[in-house]
């Protein structure tokens, strides 16, 4: 590997995980297929588990490329910068999309659902509830991250820790009080048009939570490891940007669908 360059880019070595990711999430793909069909969960795990070690692997990779080769300058940077950001634009159009099927139904019940809304038959959730405490609960860790974030730019490192540990320890707060609301829902995703828009945004809310949770959770490892500085922590910040998007769209759903649409 040679380091003498004439440009700012980082050129990427050849990598197996590219080629390796398509093929495992082509494997998970057909699992869930099969898991519906055949009631045969083992594919589906099978390409799980390649998934997650091949993400864990070319993620290490990427963390030593900006972390010990100091490949990431700032041309770098502003590429992964603009990345994220057509990321969580393509994201938000992703629930745009469950909110217009939800307002076509609700704002205009069709004749098969009664005329009304929620249709008969559904007992919705009351949002002073559990919906409620979650908007709480996001609330605050959308503070703690900010927190976090501020307190890494000061190069205080204690307090940067205290901060994604209580995101972290929150985000996973969320998603078993969401488990918990599933759990004891009065209706399903079969349960017509409002069960499919409740299960499906919600849902997929609820899996970027998660994915937020995991996220937050390897930059809280790499903190304590003495990967970022004041100036050099993008990981973290790419992190904190993807929280405040699931803060937002969370606000937008507990507004629409808990508390107005029901």
């Amino acid at each position: 590997m040679s380091f003498h360059k004439n440009h700012p880019f980082h050129l990427v070595d050849a990598s197996p995980w590219p080629l390796l990711g398509a093929l495992s999430a082509m494997t998970t793909m057909m699992g869930l297929i099969k898991w519906f069909h055949f009631y045969e969960s083992n594919l589906l795990f099978l390409g799980l588990l390649t998934m997650l070690l091949i993400m864990y692997q070319w993620w290490r990779d990427i963390v030593r490329e900006s972390t010990f080769l100091g490949l990431h300058t700032y041309n770098v940077t502003m590429g992964l910068r603009w990345g994220m950001i057509l990321f969580i634009t393509s994201e938000i159009f992703f629930f745009l999309s469950f909110f217009w099927g939800f307002f076509h139904n609700s704002l205009s019940p069709s004749i098969e659902l009664g005329m009304i809304w929620p249709p008969k038959g559904i007992q919705t959730f009351n949002p002073l509830e559990i919906p409620l405490l979650n908007t709480l609960i996001l609330l605050t860790s959308g503070l703690t991250v900010t927190w976090a974030h501020h307190s890494l730019m000061e190069n205080n490192y204690k307090q940067g820790l205290q901060g994604l540990i209580i995101t972290v320890i929150l985000g996973i707060y969320f998603t078993i009080l969401q488990a918990y609301e599933y759990i004891e829902a009065p209706f399903t995703i079969a349960d017509s048009v409002y069960g499919s828009s409740f299960f499906m945004a919600t849902g997929f809310h609820g899996l970027h939570v998660i994915i937020g949770s995991t996220f937050l959770l390897v930059c809280l490892i790499r903190h304590y490891l003495g990967h970022f500085s004041s100036i050099h922590h993008f990981g973290f910040e790419a992190a904190a940007w993807y929280w405040h998007f699931v803060d937002v769209v969370w606000l937008f759903l507990y507004i629409s669908i808990y508390w107005w649409g029901s």
